[in-house]
């Protein structure tokens, strides 16, 4: 079949949750997946109630069995282009030519994580460099961490990373701590580093430091990165969605774009959704999709019922 009521694309926590309720709902739905999560490199993920330090993989491969277990179909591959169908629908169009047509979209694409220019750190990335520490913070508490500053509100966010040390340094370029942020490094006693990060220094598989320009080497168990979050938003934009004055795309607290008939949910449209506040979003968008659905079931069935038939 390629003809559903809702094309799910994306197939982490936001769009499976989605279409696990759909599915339940009874409606005919199809995930696709470019099998690329955002959190692949990460061991663990914390937060999720009953489901505190699974491995991402694994929460992934429960989900889908779960959504395919109602008759939900799962499809691999990368979307393109989303083209309206010419009734109220759209085309989704897959880069392998394929093409698959729904009433309705649920955009949950996530985001990218774009890091500083400093050798070995992308290498590390979600092992002892890390993102989150409300994900990650208990997993490092108590050791040498640092924080790599540069990005706007990085001074604020070291603060919130003190909570779970008493051994915090922030590395930042110089000149760049306004008097408030030194005062308040100063006061909870965060060691400011100032200059230029030359490489991280790993013994045995392991973070051991900070390698500056000027050859000294700062000890550090891990590294917190703040890093620049991007949409993957590119389906959203090209449809013609709206976004806000921060340039990201606007949904409703539903999910529901500026598109009729296209909703987003996740980190596509939400940078700071953890998995669980992800998938949270998948399932109110759901709720909405279905209850479109049903009104556009109605508004069908009376003009068949107005023409003489019974839908």
């Amino acid at each position: 079949m390629s003809e559903y009521d809702v094309a799910v694309i994306g197939g982490s926590a936001a769009g499976l949750s989605a279409a696990l309720v759909l599915t339940r709902a009874g409606r005919r739905v199809v995930v696709i997946d470019s099998g690329s999560p955002r959190n692949a490199p990460a061991e663990h993920m914390h937060g999720f109630l009953s489901r505190d330090g699974m491995p991402p993989a694994e929460l992934l491969t429960i989900g889908r069995a779960e959504v395919e277990g109602y008759g939900g179909v799962i499809v691999g591959g990368r979307v393109s282009d989303l083209v309206p169908d010419g009734r109220a629908g759209f085309w989704s169009l897959l880069d392998d030519g394929s093409r698959i047509r729904s009433r309705k979209v649920l955009v949950a694409t996530g985001l990218r994580d774009e890091l500083p220019d400093v050798p070995g750190l992308a290498e590390r990335w979600a092992r002892d460099v890390l993102h989150c520490p409300y994900c990650h913070g208990h997993e490092v508490a108590g050791r040498q961490l640092g924080v790599v500053g540069g990005a706007p509100g990085a001074a604020r966010y070291a603060q919130i990373v003190r909570q779970w040390t008493h051994d915090l340094v922030y590395f930042t370029g110089p000149g760049t701590l306004t008097p408030a942020e030194r005062s308040g490094m100063g006061a909870r006693a965060i060691g400011v580093v100032e200059g230029s990060i030359e490489e991280l220094v790993l013994a045995d598989d392991h973070l051991v430091g900070v390698r500056m320009a000027d050859g000294s080497v700062v000890p550090r168990d891990a590294l917190f990165v703040p890093p620049r979050f991007v949409p993957n938003d590119q389906l959203l934009r090209a449809a013609g969605c709206a976004a806000g004055e921060d340039d990201w795309v606007t949904v409703d607290g539903t999910g529901q774009t500026s598109v009729p008939g296209i909703w987003a949910a996740g980190n596509v449209v939400d940078p700071r959704a953890q998995v669980i506040t992800a998938a949270g979003a998948g399932s109110a968008a759901a709720i909405a999709i279905n209850a479109d659905l049903v009104d556009d079931d109605v508004r069908h069935a009376v003009e068949a019922y107005n023409h003489g038939y019974i839908a």
